[in-house]
């Protein structure tokens, strides 16, 4: 039953919510802004309110299939790859070619699924770095470096831990090109006149 789930949870998870959003609205969102399908770009675009809209479906990718393996009463190492294959649907969709997102608000989902109480604590960690900051990005990187701290501070299972360190990581890897900016000084920062 394991295998089946995993194929969901990357299906579901390559459903591009922004890609979709935007092209309701008569806008390819991967060739305005920053060029990517995720909410902040969208909400740059299309305006709050369809970006919202792009944050809560890609959080739900995540939260989904793991409520379903959580109901399945799957043991932490499933759970773990059913979140991962979520989280991987997103970044690699099969319905784009495989070019999606970040993963930011899909790892939310996975992660809030399975650890409410550390996820609050990330989304603490991230709200405080971006009102300091002014930058999105580097908000999502501090969530990022501290998920396998925070589920480690609730005594979550080692594979959560492994799970949160291999997305943490690879939301990393997909914000290079913000960790260039940012060290260069140019990464935009983050104006609430800019969202419509």
């Amino acid at each position: 039953m394991l295998l089946p789930l995993i194929i969901f949870a990357y299906l579901l998870g390559s459903i591009p919510s922004g890609y979709i959003v935007g092209t309701l609205a008569g806008v390819d969102v991967r060739n305005a802004g920053s060029g990517n399908i995720g909410a902040t770009n969208v909400a740059r675009i299309l305006g709050k309110g369809l970006g919202v809209l792009t944050l809560l479906a890609d959080a739900a990718k995540g939260y989904v299939p793991v409520f379903i393996a959580l109901r399945m009463g799957l043991n932490p190492t499933a759970v773990a790859l059913v979140a991962i294959a979520a989280f991987l649907g997103h970044l690699y969709p099969v319905f784009l070619r495989f070019q999606g997102g970040k993963g930011v608000a899909t790892a939310f989902g996975a992660l809030l699924g399975i650890a409410p109480v550390a996820t609050l604590i990330l989304v603490g960690v991230f709200a405080a770095v971006v009102i300091c900051s002014r930058r999105i990005s580097l908000g999502s990187i501090a969530a990022a470096l501290a998920a396998p701290i925070a589920l480690w501070t609730i005594s979550a299972p080692a594979a959560f831990i492994a799970m949160s360190t291999i997305l943490g990581a690879m939301v990393i890897v997909r914000h290079r090109d913000n960790i260039r900016r940012l060290l260069a000084g140019t990464e935009p920062r983050f104006d609430p006149a800019n969202f419509r």
